[in-house]
């Protein structure tokens, strides 16, 4: 069985966490809606799943 196929209360109970059932409900919406972004990655290319951040001191700057 692997990861994905495993439910998050089932994920969270793996590591020793308890949470409570009105929190598993977001968490089970999130997770779904994580897993939907992230598709299919097998055929990607991984050029194409980069991704650069900068900091920039002293706040946003557009130019």
């Amino acid at each position: 069985m692997n990861a994905l196929s495993l439910s998050v209360k089932q994920l969270l109970e793996n590591k020793g966490i308890q949470a409570k059932p009105e929190h598993l409900e977001i968490l089970e919406s999130r997770w779904k809606g994580m897993q939907a972004l992230r598709g299919n990655l097998e055929n990607i290319k991984i050029e194409d799943a980069d991704i650069g951040l900068r900091n920039i001191p002293g706040g946003d700057h557009i130019g």
